[in-house]
C-alpha cells in the first residue's frame, strides 16, 4: 500500500542510500518522492561522463542493479574492458558492456548541450522509473580527498587506491557556487513537502556535497519540515564503504552520536539500528527524536519495512 498524501525528499549517495530509496519508492506514489543523488563522485573517464551514484540509484529503482554488489548492471559482460586491457588502456575503473551504453548516451546528450538533470530524467524514464530521480546539481562539483601525501580525486581514492590512503579532510570543489538542480529546488520549495530523509550514505562524501550546494544547508536550517537521518553506522562499523575508516582517521568516534552531531544544525530525528540502542538516551542531547529499529537492508522486504518505519517516524515529529 502506498502513501498518496505526502511528498518526501530523499538525499542519497550510492549503494546504501539507494537501498532505502528503493524502499521509499515502493511506499510512495509517483509524484510523492524526489530522490537527489550525489554527483561529487562524478568524473570524466575514457572520454565519458560517469555518474556513479546517479547510476546506482537508477539501476536499483529499475531492478537492473547487480544484486551481489549493489552497483553496476545485473548479468553484465566485460568484453569492452578485456579489449581495453589488451591494448594497455586504463582499466582500474570497471565499465561493463551494458553499463557503457549509459555513459555513452549520457555523454552524447551532455555534449549536445542538455543539462545533466534533463539527461538523467530521460534515462530514468527509459528504464521504467516513475519517481523523480535527479542529480543534486547541473553544475560541476567534484569531491577531492585530502591525504598526507596530497589531494586525490574521489574515484582515484575510492576505486583505484581502494580507500587505502589516510584521509585528513575533504574539498568539495565547485559546490559553493553550484545551484541545486531544478527538481531538487522544486522539492525544497514544495508546500506539500512533508519530510526530508538523509539516507544511510557516507556523511562526508555522499551527503555533504549535496548540503554544500548554494543555499541548501541554510534552507534546511530554516525549514519547518522534519529532517531525519538514517545512520550508516551500525555497531561501530559502516555497513558499506569507508565511512567508519574516514571517521576514525578524522579523530571522530565511530558512533551514531557522531553522525547526529555532523547534522546537528538542522536534524530533527535520527534512525539507528537495534544494536546501537544503548546510545539512544545520549543521542537525545544532540537530536530530539530517536527511532531504534532494524536498519540493515538485505531483502526488498527489509527496504520496504525500514521505509515504512522512517515515514511513520516522520509523522510523529
Amino acid at each position: 500500500m502506498t502513501d498518496k498524501q505526502r511528498h518526501i525528499l530523499a538525499l542519497c549517495g550510492g549503494v546504501g542510500g539507494a537501498k532505502l530509496a528503493l524502499g521509499l519508492s515502493h511506499m510512495l506514489a509517483p509524484g510523492g518522492l524526489t530522490i537527489v543523488a550525489n554527483t561529487g563522485d562524478d568524473f570524466e573517464h575514457l572520454g565519458f561522463h560517469i555518474s556513479p551514484d546517479v547510476d546506482t540509484v537508477m539501476y536499483t529503482l529499475s531492478g537492473l542493479a547487480n544484486p551481489a554488489t549493489g552497483w553496476g548492471r545485473d548479468g553484465e559482460s566485460w568484453s569492452f574492458m578485456e579489449s581495453l586491457r589488451a591494448f594497455g588502456g586504463e582499466d582500474w575503473f570497471q565499465l561493463g558492456d551494458k553499463d557503457l551504453a549509459t555513459h555513452v548516451e549520457r555523454t552524447r546528450r551532455l555534449r549536445a548541450g542538455l543539462p545533466l538533470s534533463e539527461t538523467t530524467a530521460t534515462l530514468c524514464k527509459a528504464v521504467g522509473i516513475h519517481h523523480t530521480v535527479t542529480p543534486m546539481t547541473d553544475g560541476r562539483v567534484r569531491t577531492v580527498i585530502e591525504t598526507p601525501h596530497g589531494p586525490l580525486a574521489f574515484q582515484h581514492y575510492f576505486v583505484r587506491d581502494k580507500c587505502e590512503p589516510v584521509v585528513t579532510g575533504f574539498d568539495i570543489k565547485g559546490a559553493a557556487t553550484a545551484s541545486p538542480a531544478p527538481a531538487f529546488q522544486r522539492a525544497l520549495d514544495d508546500p506539500a513537502l512533508s519530510a526530508i530523509v538523509l539516507c544511510p550514505s557516507n556523511p562526508f562524501v555522499s551527503i555533504d556535497p549535496i548540503l554544500t550546494l548554494k543555499g541548501v544547508r541554510e534552507g534546511l536550517e530554516k525549514t519547518d519540515v522534519p529532517i531525519i537521518a538514517v545512520s550508516p553506522i551500525v555497531g561501530g562499523k559502516a555497513i558499506k564503504g569507508p565511512a567508519a575508516k574516514m571517521m576514525a582517521e578524522l579523530g571522530l568516534a565511530v558512533t551514531t552520536r557522531s553522525i547526529a552531531q555532523h547534522y546537528a544544525s538542522f536534524l530533527n530525528g535520527i534512525v539507528i539500528h537495534d544494536e546501537d540502542a544503548a546510545e539512544e538516551e545520549s543521542l537525545r542531547s544532540v537530536c530530539p527524536h530517536v527511532l531504534v529499529t532494524n536498519t540493515v537492508m538485505k531483502s526488498l522486504e527489509d527496504k520496504k519495512r525500514l521505509a515504512t518505519d522512517v515515514l511513520d517516524f516522520a509523522k510523529k515529529i
